[in-house]
């Protein structure tokens, strides 16, 4: 199944290779499953790990397949793609919590007719509760906003949500058709490159998905300049500095001043020089820069700009915050993993932003290698949900205790075999990440962008 994704990402891209080999036997999707990491961090915290509802982790093996495709012989060996979806975990120490997600910031509330996610991960959420959910002590978060959720109507109490910037999600069901993991919503001139050629990536992005398809790009032999804005750096700075060295050792700093006509200028100037911009923030917010994506691609050949997002870049889900738990349960995955009459789980550690780097990571290549020219539109929430649709017959598998239960080791038994199922496990951590703007003058002057 990773081989058969793999081949539907390269068509999808129109990258017009032959289908991908697996170079294996075939392994059952509950199997790839149980060996990523990511089904220890799926279930009840004193229930057994749960079966993804979908083949996920074969998908994620199969966008590397992908990746290692394009790359060629520019693509090391070695990467284990499936346990990408549980390396945060393993590095903060997570484990599964049911209807809290693992790293704790986002929940499944009961509200009147339904269940909705709603992630409180930055200090300005836990702001809004009151003009979310009217006045009140608010010193339990959680317990003020179970309580004033349950008489609410689901739909009314998310709208009112994503007004205020607050991420949050109706739990539905997965989509009978899943959306479009990539759209195109603009296409300008390609230009030719030798097979030699080494593009230089613009990371604007924060956080997980987008420096993840940035350190893949990098992977693949791309160059990559990290910007951020010297008042407002990438958040995963303030996180545990394990995780943010994984995702951005490598890569040159830079740090600018977006308050500033000249830290804009610089920018612009670096976007100028750009092969590949890989950014995560919402339309308005490069508006306010004076960036549109839309004119760049248009007016500048060659280039291919990849717009990681929550909902994609159309209205209204253009202006919606989210995160990867609460992209997640809009994708109807919580819902899928859910027992009946159980309410809705958690599946994974923010599972949407792993697979929504390395699809990023695909279309990115796939579009630079094609000569560029082409507005890239992900949404978290799509690449879940397309993920979760692709096979829908995946077989029998089962779940059982190897051992006393309170021991919590298990395993899944599929087509024919077995398997433990491993906790998280991280890669080994390759060195520091550059300081904040450590780089800044050397690759301004490099890319004519003078200080």
């Amino acid at each position: 199944m990773a081989a058969d994704y793999a081949t539907a990402l390269l068509a999808g891209c129109g990258a017009g290779f032959d289908p991908v080999a697996t170079g294996g036997p075939a392994i059952h999707p509950a199997i790839e499953w149980a060996r990523s990491g990511a089904m220890a961090l799926t279930g009840r915290r004193d229930g057994h790990p749960r079966l993804a509802p979908g083949p996920l982790a074969a998908c994620a093996r199969g966008a590397a397949l992908a990746l290692a495709r394009l790359a060629g012989d520019r693509w090391p060996p070695g990467l284990d793609a499936a346990a990408l979806l549980g390396e945060r975990a393993a590095i903060l120490g997570l484990g599964r919590r049911g209807s809290v997600s693992p790293g704790g910031s986002c929940r499944l509330l009961r509200a009147a007719d339904r269940w909705i996610a709603v992630n409180l991960a930055r200090p300005e959420d836990r702001a809004s509760l009151a003009a979310w959910l009217g006045e009140g002590d608010t010193s339990d978060a959680w317990r003020f906003a179970a309580e004033r959720v349950r008489t609410r109507a689901a739909a009314a109490l998310v709208e009112r949500a994503r007004l205020l910037g607050l991420p949050a999600a109706v739990a539905t069901a997965p989509a009978a058709q899943a959306p479009p993991w990539c759209r195109v919503p603009v296409v300008g001139a390609p230009v030719a490159r030798g097979p030699d050629a080494v593009p230089l990536v613009v990371d604007l992005s924060a956080l997980w998905a987008g420096p993840l398809c940035t350190h893949l790009l990098a992977r693949a032999g791309a160059r990559v300049v990290k910007v951020e804005s010297r008042a407002r750096p990438d958040g995963a700075r303030r996180g545990p500095a394990a995780f943010f060295d994984l995702l951005n050792h490598g890569k040159a700093s830079v740090a600018l001043d977006f308050g500033s006509a000249a830290g804009r200028a610089r920018l612009r100037r670096l976007i100028a020089a750009a092969d590949i911009v890989v950014e995560s923030a919402r339309p308005r917010a490069l508006a306010q820069l004076g960036i549109d994506a839309e004119r760049e691609v248009a007016t500048r050949p060659g280039l291919t700009w990849v717009s990681l997002t929550g909902y994609g870049r159309r209205a209204p889900g253009c202006d919606w915050v989210a995160f990867g738990d609460d992209a997640a349960v809009a994708a109807g995955l919580a819902t899928a993993t859910g027992l009946p009459g159980e309410g809705p789980i958690f599946c994974g550690d923010a599972i949407a932003d792993p697979l929504g780097g390395l699809h990023a990571a695909v279309a990115a290549l796939a579009a630079w290698r094609g000569g560029g020219g082409r507005l890239l539109d992900l949404a978290l929430r799509d690449g879940v949900a397309h993920a979760l649709a692709f096979g829908s017959a995946l077989g029998p598998a089962g779940v059982r205790a190897v051992g006393a239960p309170d021991d919590d080791v298990w395993e899944v038994v599929a087509g024919g075999e077995s398997a433990r199922v491993a906790p998280p496990r991280a890669r080994p951590v390759a060195g520091r990440a550059a300081g904040l703007g450590a780089d800044t003058r050397r690759i301004l002057q490099e890319l004519a962008a003078p200080c």
